[in-house]
């Protein structure tokens, strides 16, 4: 079977799913998040980009990332937010909470992550949402997170029964409610999943020119090029061979291949390799050598130049500063 480039990528990155948690408001009501750096060492110690989302369930609401333009929503509806900007969920556009501190956050220890809602008069909900987070790394290379809109937005269908979006909101709605033994680990997952079915639905709706990771994956023969090389990052791959396996000859590939993802594809290939290595390095037990043989250098020192070339640090300083901030001088 032929290598899944995006299933590939998303282990790789290793895309983690949070817990889920209900919001049922009466208007007016405003929920704020605070920074991704506030959150992300809750979720994925080490984790460098937050992705947001949140799903109407009953009513409709307004989200809002901080100075943009409000964006209507309502039941039945999923945003995902996918830099973890911070913005606001609310009963009406224009409407601000105090976000929680850093101090507040870091009170509420292991237990849920407080958003704080301003709730107005009493009575029923007049909008419930489920909203929850996923955290993965971005560095040194993720070409997904680099393609994506910086706000995502997709629609279930009243008929569940040939969707999987409305399946999966009519699920998590169950199981926020009951909270059996189990149901954390159940939403995370389902999380991971919501996610995947809106990239795709994204990557469905693009426009036939735009260019991108995404629109690679959806061209005929780069699409199959990214899969031979994400199957075997390993191989020795040519430009030659992976035409020769796709059915374009070498000049063609290369051109198709730079002209939608901006760069060759044996230049794809070792940024590809960067960040398996990475993800391999944050086990403190892996050898530099046998990561350098799985990824296909013939030596440890051949690796180590490669990664700092593309990476800017050696290996070894990668691994001791893990997700820091990384400074080449």
């Amino acid at each position: 079977m032929a290598s899944d480039a995006l299933s590939d990528l998303l282990r790789t990155v290793r895309l983690t799913g949070a817990t889920f948690f209900d919001v049922a408001a009466t208007e007016p009501w405003v929920v704020e998040q605070p920074p991704p750096e506030f959150i992300l060492p809750k979720i994925l110690p080490g984790g460098e980009r937050l992705i947001s989302y949140h799903v109407v369930t009953v009513g409709r609401c307004f989200a809002t990332v901080i100075g943009k333009e409000p964006i209507a929503l309502e039941a039945g509806e999923v945003i995902v937010i996918t830099n973890g900007d911070p913005h606001v969920m609310s009963s009406s556009p224009g409407m601000r909470a105090n976000p929680p501190t850093r101090e507040a956050i870091a009170e509420a220890g292991a237990g849920p992550l407080p958003f704080f809602v301003k709730y107005g008069r009493e009575g029923a909900p007049t909008t419930k949402l489920v909203c929850g987070f996923l955290a993965c790394d971005a560095r040194p290379f993720n070409p997904l997170l680099e393609n994506l809109p910086a706000v995502m937005k997709a629609r279930a269908t009243r008929d569940d029964s040939g969707d999987w979006l409305a399946r999966f909101i009519r699920v998590a709605v169950a199981e926020s409610a009951a909270r059996r033994a189990g149901s954390e680990s159940v939403l995370a997952k389902l999380s991971e999943l919501m996610f995947i079915e809106v990239v795709r639905r994204h990557l469905e709706a693009m426009p036939p020119e735009q260019a991108g990771w995404l629109a690679g994956l959806r061209d005929p023969f780069v699409g199959r090029a990214l899969s031979l090389m994400h199957g075997n990052p390993a191989h020795g791959w040519t430009i030659e061979e992976l035409g020769k396996r796709v059915g374009l000859s070498r000049s063609v590939l290369a051109e198709r291949f730079t002209d939608l993802l901006g760069m060759p594809p044996i230049q794809y290939l070792a940024k590809w390799r960067m960040q398996i290595a990475a993800r391999i390095l944050s086990d403190a037990s892996a050898n530099i050598a046998s990561i350098a043989e799985e990824i296909g250098y013939e030596s440890e020192a051949a690796f180590s130049r490669a990664f700092k070339k593309q990476v800017g640090v050696p290996p070894s300083v990668w691994r001791r500063r893990g997700a820091g901030p990384l400074q080449t001088s």
